[in-house]
């Protein structure tokens, strides 16, 4: 039986929706469908969470064990502060290697995901959308760039998160947070991903 550690913020609890609709969930369901055996996600992560508050929190559950496979995705709490590109990367960097001692030493078995772009959302009327795109595509730059340099797999759901955060079945009721449908979509991207490297 595979394991899977999720670590991350809203985006990886699924902020608004039903546990079982979170991707984390989905994709341990579209795994399952395949006949990849995999127990249901152990989840750190909360609503708010910057890049050193999700460090903080993993050096507090102490965890000893490792798992099949992970999952990061941190950043945009980061972005919504107005943290620098470089306080990230150094952050992102750290939490990375976190995440690669949990895939006891297997960078191949850890999955980045993209920081979704909020400035789309109904959440944002009145920001300065154009900028919180810049931001996000410049964490974004930097997080890929890492997460290639580490030999991780990057998964970018952005596109997605731009092409839907207009349409209301894709968010959740409060017009900032994806549906379940749109979860659906990150899940449909990271399962061939993933199942490439449990087969």
């Amino acid at each position: 039986m595979h394991t899977y550690l999720a670590l991350g913020d809203s985006y990886t609890i699924g902020e608004q929706v039903p546990m079982q609709e979170n991707f984390p969930h989905q994709l341990v369901k579209m795994l399952n469908a395949k006949g990849i055996k995999t127990a249901a996600p152990v989840i750190i992560a909360k609503t708010g969470w910057t890049t050193d508050e999700l460090a903080a929190s993993i050096r507090e559950h102490n965890l000893h064990e490792t798992f099949t496979f992970v999952t990061l995705l941190i950043g945009v709490n980061n972005q919504y502060r107005g943290r620098s590109v470089d306080n990230y990367k150094e952050e992102f960097t750290q939490l990375l290697d976190q995440a690669i001692v949990f895939a006891n030493g297997h960078t191949q078995n850890v999955f980045v995901v993209s920081i979704p772009d909020w400035g789309v959302t109904p959440f944002a009327e009145g920001k300065d959308r154009v900028q919180v795109a810049k931001d996000i595509d410049a964490y974004n730059s930097a997080c890929k760039h890492i997460s290639l340099m580490h030999k991780c797999h990057f998964t970018d759901i952005t596109d997605s998160t731009r092409k839907n955060g207009t349409t209301p079945e894709y968010l959740a009721e409060d017009g900032l947070h994806p549906s379940a449908k749109e979860y659906k979509v990150w899940a449909e991207r990271l399962e061939p991903e993933v199942a490439k490297v449990l087969k």
